[in-house]
């Protein structure tokens, strides 16, 4: 049997996703080292076969919390049992697909210095923060359509697009692709329409933590983002990584975030546990470009969701919600090339002595992440990859 410690995988981890192996029939699997787990195959006969058995994690995520502890508990058991060894296939044969059937999706701005670098770039004579930021996670409804796997290629957008001398707006290619790095959250157990979840119910209702980008046309955003929010700058694709990995496995990188001043309205507050510490790299062409720093998110997942239901709106199974871009106090830490090269004033230099303030055809995103786990050990996020192909 595997050792289960490959790059992150171990026992304290035991992400999920979902796999094909042979032919087109998709499966449940949780990542153990260098392999994968059949947790449905491994779950014939018992209590949790019909949740483990589905072709996406939508049932299990439906079940609540007391079950995914359960269950949790129970893979554990079966790997250290050898006899689960026939349900073991090396990661390196399986094709991996989206691991959820992906209900609504909302996209956060939760990092104070991505903020902050954003409003300097496109409002330099304004206040970097608009006068409601630190009252409120701000967010936007996305796409849950344009929700892709990683691997998926992705198309460079066509839209409007009008720079601040151009007479008129013109048609085409945006040749201002950007990425925004980002970490999502999945719902598990929903709240119905008109209900709630306080701070403190958060880890009820959130199954599991994944890496996101969502991708973005600078162009095509400035332009028609005026008055309302983003629209087709957006909603071309948004690429998430195949492993889940379970809230339970994150409870050694469990920090308090940065103090928030103001202090928050009452159904903001909280007590100050639900920041995570997750080291992100982000690579272009496999050069390291940044690392951007997750523990210092000024919005928790926690509020996030309270803020996202406060006004009644209900949660499914299947949702997704995401930070919004990561960014630290360097310029190795921004988790955007808007950022990275100040708004394409400032082309970043790779070590190949190529430049980019923007993504070019042929570009490849990769972004990773791990985390504290117990015991000294490292838990892995695995990756959510994507290249540039040229607009149709």
């Amino acid at each position: 049997m595997t050792t289960g410690t490959t790059a992150g995988f171990g026992l304290e981890n035991l992400p999920y996703g979902v796999f094909s192996h042979g032919d087109d029939r998709r499966r449940i699997g949780v990542a153990y080292g260098d392999a994968v787990l059949d947790v449905g195959a491994a779950a014939a006969g018992g209590p949790f076969e019909a949740l483990l058995a589905a072709p996406v994690l939508n049932p299990l995520l439906a079940a609540g919390r007391a079950t995914w502890t359960a269950v949790r508990a129970a893979i554990t058991e079966w790997l250290r049992d050898p006899v689960t060894s026939a349900h073991l296939v090396p990661r390196s044969e399986v094709t991996l697909h989206l691991p959820f059937e992906v209900g609504d999706y909302v996209d956060f701005y939760s990092s104070e210095q991505h903020a902050t670098n954003v409003g300097k770039i496109f409002r330099p004579d304004s206040a970097a923060l608009t006068p409601n930021w630190k009252h409120l996670p701000i967010g936007y409804h996305g796409r849950s359509g344009s929700i892709v796997v990683s691997g998926t290629p992705v198309v460079r957008p066509k839209g409007q697009r009008k720079g601040p001398q151009d007479p008129a707006p013109v048609f085409g290619p945006s040749v201002r692709l950007d990425i925004e790095t980002e970490v999502g959250f999945v719902v598990g157990a929903g709240s119905p329409l008109g209900s709630t979840v306080p701070v403190e119910d958060f880890a009820e209702h959130v199954f599991g933590v994944f890496l996101l980008n969502d991708w973005s046309a600078r162009d095509l955003q400035a332009w028609e983002y005026v008055p309302l929010g983003p629209f087709l700058g957006k909603s071309f694709a948004t690429s998430i990584s195949p492993w889940v990995v379970p809230l339970d496995a994150l409870q050694a990188a469990r920090v308090a975030p940065p103090a928030r001043d103001p202090e928050p309205l009452p159904y903001l507050r909280d007590n100050g546990d639900w920041g995570l510490d997750l080291a992100i790299e982000v690579r272009l062409n496999g050069h390291l470009v940044s690392s951007p720093p997750f523990a210092g998110m000024y919005w928790t997942p926690a509020q996030q969701l309270a803020h996202m239901t406060i006004n009644g709106a209900p949660t499914r199974p299947g949702d997704v919600y995401a930070s919004g871009t990561v960014s630290g106090a360097s310029k190795q830490e921004y988790g955007s090339l808007l950022e990275m090269s100040w708004g394409g004033a400032e082309p970043l230099t790779l070590p190949d002595g190529t430049t980019r303030t923007f993504l070019e055809d042929g570009d490849e995103i990769v972004i990773s992440a791990t985390a504290p786990g117990p015991d000294g050990s490292r838990i892995a996020f695995g990756e959510v990859a994507g290249r540039i192909e040229p607009a149709t």
